[in-house]
């Protein structure tokens, strides 16, 4: 079991798009289980592979059980919107409202590079939909409007301090 270091707000590298994996062998896996072993320690229920540092197009998501996706895509079902209040461990202590397609079809890899298709709905939708953003190198807080930026304005400064602070260390 290895956990990772979450990468934090606002580490350039959450801001960089993921490349797919095109190699499916035991270093793949180790990555994989690496990722299930430090969601499960953040006690998250999302991990995109770029919040440990590693740009690759992988994420594990836990809603009711383990699930890897790689290469995820997706498509809206319908036009139905969801609003709910999303967090992410690379934002500790951030939560916010955000609106999002309540029902999507995602076409992926599994860990061995199988081809796999689903439909998601609710909390797992959500959360496929917050981790592929992170693929493509966005954060829930940039869906946010100025309004609801400006009220968690104090938070995301003290996670600049603190990531100012740690790098000033090294």
């Amino acid at each position: 079991m290895t956990i990772r270091d979450i990468l934090c707000y606002p580490d350039p590298r959450l801001s960089q798009v993921s490349q797919p994996l095109t190699v499916f062998d035991e270093k793949s896996d180790m990555l994989i289980n690496d990722m299930l072993d430090t969601m499960a320690d953040a006690e998250g229920i999302g991990l995109a592979a770029v919040q440990i540092g590693v740009l690759l197009r992988v994420t594990v998501i836990n809603i009711n059980e383990p699930l890897v996706l790689v290469n995820p895509e997706f498509k809206v079902l319908e036009d139905t919107m969801h609003c709910d209040e999303e967090g992410c461990l690379s934002l500790p202590g951030i939560r916010a409202e955000i609106t999002r397609p309540s029902r999507i079809k995602v076409k992926a890899q599994d860990r061995q590079g199988n081809k796999i298709k689903l439909k998601a709905e609710g909390l797992e939708s959500i959360c496929i939909q917050h981790e592929i953003d992170h693929m493509d190198g966005k954060l829930f807080i940039n869906k946010l409007t100025p309004l609801s930026k400006a009220k968690i304005d104090t938070p995301l400064r003290n996670l600049i301090a603190l990531y100012r602070e740690k790098h000033q260390q090294n």
